[in-house]
């Protein structure tokens, strides 16, 4: 998922009143390879500050129609240097700002939904995604996966 500062000109793009707009981009990459074809469209891997963005990202997805379960990369990164702290709702990840822009550092508890706790570590750098998965009774459910 990206976040691009201006809306491509093709279907697929989610922009919310303040500015931000998604993309979804459904490819098998790393990291480091997402987050390079997100910089090629002029974005960056998508960050969160709240309920809103969530809910426009999983929206946008869910147009996409992604196959569950999936794990799409977002810009949560937790650096060698950090450590994880589970008493944060992102355990100690941060959103990568990248091209200027400025990731929030505090975000609501309600985007601290986890699917696995991450390895407990400070000497590690680590990625998270979104992942999805299909619950017959209430439809797609997310959480951060390690």
């Amino acid at each position: 998922a990206c976040a691009l500062g201006r809306p491509p000109p093709r279907a697929g793009v989610r922009c919310l009143p303040a500015g931000t707009c998604f993309s979804a981009h459904l490819h098998n990459a790393s990291y480091t390879a997402a987050s390079a074809a997100c910089g090629r469209r002029r974005g960056s891997l998508a960050w969160l500050s709240g309920e809103p963005e969530l809910l426009a990202l999983l929206g946008l997805l869910a147009e996409a129609a992604v196959p569950t379960p999936a794990l799409l990369w977002v810009g949560l990164k937790r650096n060698a240097s950090a450590c994880t702290h589970a008493e944060h709702p992102l355990r100690g990840f941060t959103w990568e700002a990248v091209g200027g822009g400025t990731a929030p550092r505090e975000v609501p508890a309600a985007l601290g939904r986890w699917v696995k706790e991450p390895v407990r570590s400070c000497l590690i750098a680590r990625c998270a995604g979104l992942h999805l998965a299909a619950t017959p009774e209430s439809g797609p459910s997310w959480g951060w996966k390690e």
